[in-house]
């Protein structure tokens, strides 16, 4: 009986050990920077001091040290520092961008949020104001930070001004943020814990006076709010008005007119080795509409065509892309289209991808690797008929040509004089010859249409999948996405260096970004939700997933 009590008492310590233990663990693992992961996207607190129709606004919802934690994390071993420096020093050149010296002036207190807003005093108009808020670990640190902002730039020879605004002390001068021409500065303190700094005093009021007014500042804002939830989560996030998305997102010019994207709301997060973007496009009243979701689908065979081709594509891809309905996208999303059909590239090799996506209800697959671009639709969509017209104009000729006993088989060629300067021997007979512009073969219940005859013997001897493709785009999880697009190195390297944006993060790195990248994918679909309650419906948004995966 005595034995009793005692096995009560080692079990009771046991279970308080444990749950010790357990709780213990539980702190680390919230404080773990992998926590990035899976951060809640929430409204920022200075959302409040932007207005709604602020060209950009930027927030990244924790400290500066954890990205660089994260990538020291999850890096392989031998290039973990490499990792953390280039994080670490594109988070200090963006600071040292506006005259502030990370390591020496933030480091020490900076919280889990901090804000970056362009503002213009016309709506619509130019931004040419802007309003930096840094939120403190502790008050102390704030008020530390900003008497020494403002004991540099007094013995530097600002004159400063001292003065209250809806009952906040503010503090105004002229100084040199960025290199050494003086510009009109303005701070506050807020709550003794979120520092709002601001191009000039007057942009500092506009800040708090629509912190107070719920219908002019962003916080309150219904479709910003509903953008939060539908995101979900995020470490960074960005909002952009038409009028930004050309000069400082590079968006094409087709996207960024009247009549087409008119506001954007993003966030990015980390995910294992990669960066992963979710991000809503609006569109302007009586724009053109999203590019079309698959159709429903009378039975479960004709819903899988994209699966079915998608599972049935052999042989090495760099680039590989499932389309639904590319004969009913928009004329707004053409280009984009184009693009991804690399329309217009290589001459001729072209035109009868471009013929074939006019003409398919879809879905389309693309493939382009060495051998060459290779397309795959259902067999009998679209007809080869339908086709002889528009090639006909281009000057090319169908004919039959059994391979291998493949009585399938039809090429397009085009008679072409030889290059210029050539000598023609006796033995080549007529001067013309025969140039091969595409290819058609069937398997089954699909086509699959290439540049060349390698590229069709490839898809019909391989037995090997573009795997890492294919991973790619499961990966995003979007099915049903309208586009789905996945990328090898090399093409992701050269696309990201064309895009300004990426330029822009560069120089602020102060070194190329882009042979990290190690791949590409992105997806496209109509947005979501009750077209009568939710701004971003699917009738007047497009909802973009993409991600980079980094070595």
């Amino acid at each position: 009986m005595k034995a009793r009590p005692f096995l009560a008492v080692v079990l009771a310590a046991v279970l308080l050990l444990l749950s010790l233990a357990a709780a213990g663990w539980w702190l680390v693992l919230q404080r773990s920077p992998l926590q990035l992961q899976h951060q809640p996207l929430v409204s920022p607190r200075a959302a409040r001091f932007v207005p709604r129709q602020a060209p950009l606004s930027l927030y990244l919802l924790t400290d500066g040290q954890r990205p660089e934690g994260y990538a020291r994390a999850v890096a392989p071993g031998r290039q973990r520092r490499q990792a953390a420096d280039a994080v670490a020093g594109l988070r200090d050149g963006a600071f040292a961008a506006a005259g502030l010296d990370y390591p020496a002036e933030l480091a020490s207190w900076l919280g889990p949020e901090l804000g970056l807003a362009l503002l213009a005093n016309e709506p619509g108009g130019a931004a040419d104001g802007w309003l930096l808020s840094l939120r403190s670990r502790d008050a102390d640190g704030a008020r530390r930070f900003l008497q020494r902002f403002w004991q540099t730039r007094s013995l530097a020879g600002t004159d400063l001004q001292i003065s209250s605004y809806r009952g906040m002390g503010l503090i105004s001068g002229r100084g040199a943020l960025v290199g050494t021409t003086p510009v009109p500065i303005a701070t506050a303190l807020v709550n003794d814990d979120l520092v709002l700094i601001a191009s000039g005093r007057g942009v500092l009021e506009q800040a708090l006076d629509v912190s107070q007014i719920d219908e002019l500042n962003q916080a309150a804002s219904p479709s910003f709010q509903q953008a939060l939830g539908r995101l979900g989560k995020g470490a960074v996030l960005l909002t952009a008005q038409a009028e930004v998305l050309g000069s400082w997102l590079g968006m094409p010019a087709q996207l960024t007119g009247p009549g087409a994207v008119q506001e954007l709301v993003a966030s990015l997060r980390p995910d294992g080795r990669s960066l992963a973007l979710e991000a809503l496009l609006l569109l302007a009243p009586g724009a053109a509409g999203p590019p079309p979701a698959p159709p429903p689908a009378p039975t479960a065979a004709a819903g899988d065509g994209g699966l079915a081709l998608l599972a049935a594509l052999q042989g090495q891809s760099d680039s590989l892309a499932l389309v639904q309905q590319p004969s009913h996208w928009p004329e707004l999303w053409q280009p984009l289209l184009a693009a991804v059909l690399r329309v217009g590239e290589g001459g001729g090799d072209g035109l009868l991808p471009a013929l074939v996506a006019a003409a398919d209800p879809g879905p389309l697959l693309w493939s382009a690797g060495s051998q060459g671009w290779l397309l795959g639709t259902p067999v009998d969509q679209p007809d080869p008929a339908s086709l002889e017209q528009g090639l006909a104009a281009q000057g090319l000729t169908a004919a039959p040509l059994p391979v291998e006993g493949d009585a399938s088989v039809m090429v397009w060629t085009r008679l072409e004089a030889p290059p210029a300067g050539r000598r023609i021997g006796r033995e080549e007979g007529a001067v013309l010859q025969a140039s091969l512009a595409g290819a058609r073969a069937s398997q089954g219940q699909l086509a699959w249409w290439g540049q060349n005859l390698a590229v069709l013997q490839e898809q019909r001897e391989s037995r090997q999948t573009p795997r890492l493709r294919l991973a790619q785009l499961a990966a995003l999880d979007q099915p049903q996405a309208s586009l789905q697009w996945a990328m090898a190195a090399g093409p992701a390297q050269a696309l990201l260096q064309r895009w300004s944006t990426w330029q822009l993060l560069s120089g602020l790195a102060g070194r190329p970004l882009a042979p990290a990248v190690q791949g590409l994918s992105l997806s496209l679909e109509p947005g979501y939700g009750d077209t009568n309650s939710d701004s971003y419906s699917n009738s007047n948004s497009v909802h973009l997933s993409a991600r980079v995966g980094f070595g």
